[in-house]
């Protein structure tokens, strides 16, 4: 899955899970169905999951374009940070 079908993945999610809510909480509440209300926002989940989860073709539409290894070696690689802090310097000015 590329970067732009992992955003749209997640905003699909996202508005189905937030509609699935609403829709059960709107029918639980008319019909005064505590079970009705789970059993649809629990369908929601499953089809969200079902839609989402898998890699389907429509979320790899921009794939990214990998570097030859040839290619790699001849760009600089980027330095490791250093991992011990710098203490500060306890000197005070006298004025």
């Amino acid at each position: 899955m590329d970067w732009q079908g992992q955003k749209l993945a997640e905003q699909l999610m996202q508005l189905m899970l937030v509609s699935f809510a609403v829709v059960a909480f709107v029918t639980g509440y008319v019909l005064g169905s505590f079970q009705i209300m789970l059993l649809i926002y629990a369908a929601g989940v499953v089809l969200t999951s079902l839609i989402t989860i898998p890699n389907w073709p429509f979320f790899n539409r921009h794939p990214l374009n990998w570097l030859e290894p040839l290619e790699a070696d001849r760009h600089p690689k980027p330095e490791p940070a250093s991992s011990v802090p710098k203490k500060k310097s306890s000197h005070k000015k006298a004025y």
